[in-house]
């Protein structure tokens, strides 16, 4: 058998520790996309505009990435298993919470409660899976790829399946999936051991002092908010029901997914880490480009299309992203993932509650075309700080050969 092949078993072959984690991690990531296919009916049914419902997706980010400084100090107190099921905890109850909302206040603080359990649980996912799959740290982040692929693909179609019939159905659903993760993980994850040493508050910050980290998370933030403009205002444009919403959104989310799985590891070992992120960024922002166009040419079919084709770029970014971010610090991997998280989703806090009032108050066809800016303005960022990247390889040998060229 082949390198490669066995390399593709070893993905497979998981303990079913990592097969639950990696359960969670898929409704976790599911509540992401949740929302999209429902946000015209939430707005409807609490008589709020775009922007205020956008706030849904910035409560949740905003509050995720100041949480991101915290899991690092959490789970070397307390153990990875404990954090994990603290943050399933907290998901289960504030999905639940969500379905109860009066307001759009009351919706929006809900998902800031949401958002504070999944930044515990998803900072703490990966390095649980890292340290447990069989296959190494590419394959273990692969998986973690996989499952927010799956989870980014599934969350329209279930919002969409729930929602039809009552928006506030998906926030049940999801608190109801999330309850089986949490039993799951804590009857299958072995308990973690604690680090030797403990987090301190500070330490994500002091790990962007280096300027590797730094470099890759302020490009993923500019990468975040062109990614969160397609995600959170394409639903007020489409102009269809949730079914239609929620099957666009599915067939980007399987772009996303292939591409996070297959298309990433391949680009990546091909022409490195550095020019993977250049190529996906670039296509990022001719298909925002696309999307603006066809907007402003009345094509439905237009938007769609480049909607979908987005996924494809998008998961790209979120792998190689991922892998830099993990590869080029000399920080310990829960610490630098906490800063880069930091980092990275302020963009997708930032991104919603802009875009969608640049929609209403300039023109639908705005709001992409500053995210196309953003793609251009994360890759002056990657190359202005080339220089802090060249500990990534240019070229990754592929197993069988032992070919390739370090920068």
């Amino acid at each position: 058998m082949s390198s490669s092949a066995q390399k593709g078993d070893g993905i497979l072959r998981q303990p079913m520790s990592v097969w639950a984690t990696a359960f969670a991690a898929v409704v976790a990531f599911m509540g992401i996309g949740l929302v999209d296919p429902i946000l015209p009916s939430i707005a409807k049914g609490l008589n709020a505009g775009p922007s205020q419902v956008s706030l849904l997706f910035t409560s949740y980010f905003l509050v995720t990435a100041v949480a991101m400084l915290v899991t690092g100090w959490v789970s070397s107190r307390i153990g990875g298993k404990r954090t994990l099921l603290l943050g399933l905890a907290l998901v289960v109850v504030f999905a639940a919470l969500s379905g109860t909302s009066g307001s759009v206040a009351e919706l929006v603080g809900f998902r800031a409660g949401w958002g504070l359990g999944n930044s515990l649980f998803v900072a703490t996912a990966l390095a649980v899976i890292v340290g447990a799959a069989s296959g190494g740290a590419e394959a273990a982040i692969v998986l973690y790829e996989a499952a927010l692929g799956l989870g980014i693909s599934m969350g329209p179609l279930v919002g969409a399946a729930l929602g039809d019939w009552n928006w506030r159905a998906p926030f049940f659903g999801t608190a109801t999936l999330m309850a089986v993760g949490f039993v799951l993980v804590a009857t299958l994850l072995r308990a973690t051991p604690k680090p030797a040493t403990r987090t301190r508050l500070s330490d994500p910050l002091r790990a962007l002092a280096h300027g590797g980290l730094s470099t890759t998370a302020f490009t993923a933030f500019f990468y975040n908010f062109a990614f969160f403009t397609v995600l959170a205002f394409t639903p007020f444009v489409l102009g269809m029901s949730p079914y239609g919403i929620g099957a666009v959104f599915f067939g980007w989310g399987v772009c996303v997914a292939l591409a996070s799985v297959f298309g990433a590891p391949a680009l990546r070992r091909a022409v490195g880490s550095v020019n993977a992120l250049h190529l996906a960024l670039g296509a990022l922002a001719l298909l925002q480009v696309g999307i603006a166009l066809s907007q402003h040419a009345g094509s439905q079919a237009g938007v769609v299309a480049f909607v979908v084709l987005s996924g494809i770029p998008i998961g790209l970014n979120n792998t190689v992203f991922t892998e830099a971010a993990m590869e080029v610090s000399d920080a310990p991997r829960p610490v630098a993932s906490a800063g880069y998280n930091f980092v990275r989703w302020m963009g997708g806090a930032l991104a919603p509650y802009v875009v969608t009032k640049l929609g209403e108050e300039v023109g639908p066809a705005v709001p992409y075309l500053l995210g196309a800016a953003c793609c251009l303005a994360g890759m002056t960022v990657l190359y202005g700080r080339r220089h802090h990247m060249r500990s990534l390889p240019y070229r990754t040998p592929r197993p069988e050969t032992g070919l390739g060229r370090y920068a």
